[in-house]
């Protein structure tokens, strides 16, 4: 069904800002306006909230232990505010490199519900709803009449942005949801059990980020609840948050793959970035030697029948792009939990007929490729040579697709993120494959 979208203007750190959210039958009903003041984008800012944006667009753009090292030399309740005002998990991972002595000055100075979620967040793992948790503020009890939580509303509204009115037991049990609009329906005398949505949907803490994001994409709430397993109300955490998150991670990949750390950013000073590369490079090398050795073993071969050096590179590229098709689907898999316990199986059989397929229509073409420039050579086996081009690139391309299918599984059974450096175990395994399996089959079919 097509959606309505309202615009609203909703107070928030004493600032008005329009916010559009889609009205929906559910408890994602937009908040009523407040009144706005027609003339408040041609005041002037502020020089204090000019300062304290460029201080955290300073910050968000550094990895986590640069942005500390800058958080540090501003005051106290400055560096509250500021990590206050940004994403919680990325908060807490910019509190972890700040020192401890600092890092409790800092704790002191924010607010105590800040503070108190930032201790909790703290206990769960990355990557998981609990670490996105914020303070759950406008907390009420069921028989809390309409008018005295809207007395109630009209202090919360002036420190947070109030998005829906949360209903709790006596034991912080949630209950149920109340939206902005059926506050402004519902008369001063009603309580808020009478006109609340009860046994709301909630997240837990433990959920993963990708759990979450796909929850929460049939329902596209701007917040949800998180309780606990006894259904306690812990926090809550903003649809936009979650989609940020899982954004991030999916940013990050294409970086891990290659060894680029998903703390690095464009204005990571060179020696973090050195320090964050160099490691894998040194990995890479060693890999790389593997190769080497392979093709020293076919020393022999080379010299006998020079012009395999020729297409020794055409292998190896187009196997390792084979690989590299199936790492990222598999990485695609499991990032939005498609690649569930048992299809492991069928995803490698798939990536070998594919690998397969592939494998013989470009070994057709490189072969042809090489049946010409060998009869420019005047070689005598110019036949033989482009059908052992041909079984080489087809059995490489095989072995590459199984290979990029089973890399990162292989590296989640070990507890490793199946995509750091993914492709650097990949690429080692591809050139050995495709210019042993060349080599070897030029030393055996040509005398």
């Amino acid at each position: 069904m097509p959606r309505s979208y309202r615009v609203i203007v909703a107070k928030r750190n004493r600032r008005t800002r329009a916010i559009a959210l889609p009205a929906t039958n559910g408890y994602a009903t937009p908040a009523p306006a407040a009144p706005s003041r027609m003339n408040e984008s041609k005041d002037p800012v502020p020089t204090a909230e000019a300062e304290r944006s460029a201080a955290l667009e300073g910050i968000l753009e550094h990895a986590p232990d640069d942005a500390a090292a800058e958080l540090v030399e501003h005051p106290d309740d400055l560096a509250a505010e500021l990590l206050s005002t940004m994403n919680p998990a990325r908060a807490l991972e910019i509190l972890d490199c700040v020192p401890i002595e600092r890092r409790q000055q800092i704790l002191a100075a924010a607010p105590p519900e800040t503070r108190r979620q930032w201790v909790q967040n703290d206990k769960y793992p990355e990557l998981s709803i609990g670490r996105l948790m914020e303070p759950a503020i406008a907390v009420f009890r069921p028989d809390t009449t309409v008018a005295a939580a809207t007395e109630q509303l009209r202090q919360l509204v002036t420190k947070a942005f109030i998005t829906y009115l949360w209903v709790s037991d006596a034991t912080e049990r949630l209950v149920g949801v109340v939206a902005m609009r059926e506050m402004l329906l519902g008369s001063d005398s009603q309580t808020l059990a009478e006109i609340m949505i009860a046994k709301p949907f909630h997240l837990t803490p433990e959920m993963s980020l990708t759990d979450a994001m796909k929850e929460s994409l049939t329902r596209h709430y701007p917040a949800y609840p998180v309780c606990d397993r006894a259904g306690k109300l812990v926090g809550i955490v903003r649809g936009q948050t979650i989609f940020e998150a899982q954004a991030f991670e999916l940013s990050a990949q294409a970086g891990s793959m290659v060894g680029v750390e998903k703390e690095e950013r464009l204005a990571t000073p060179w020696m973090s970035s050195f320090k964050f590369r160099h490691p894998w490079l040194q990995l890479n090398l060693l890999t790389a030697f593997l190769a080497a050795a392979v093709v020293g073993f076919f020393e022999h071969t080379i010299d006998r029948i020079v012009i395999l050096a020729v297409f020794l590179p055409v292998l190896a590229g187009q196997s390792g792009n084979t690989g590299c098709q199936a790492l990222a689907v598999t990485l695609r898999g499991m990032t939005l939990g498609e690649l569930t316990p048992g299809k492991g199986f069928r995803l490698v059989a798939k990536e070998a007929l594919v690998g397969a397929m592939n494998g013989a229509f470009v070994g057709i073409s490189a072969g042809l490729g090489m049946l010409v420039y060998a009869h420019l050579q005047h070689n005598p086996a110019a036949l033989l040579l482009a059908f052992i081009v041909f079984l080489a690139m087809t059995l490489s391309c095989v072995i590459s697709g199984i290979s990029g299918a089973m890399v990162p599984m292989i590296l989640k059974k070990l507890g490793a993120d199946p995509a750091t450096a993914s492709s650097i175990f990949l690429t080692t395994s591809t050139d050995v494959v495709s210019m042993g399996t060349f080599l070897g089959l030029a030393t055996l079919l040509i005398r």
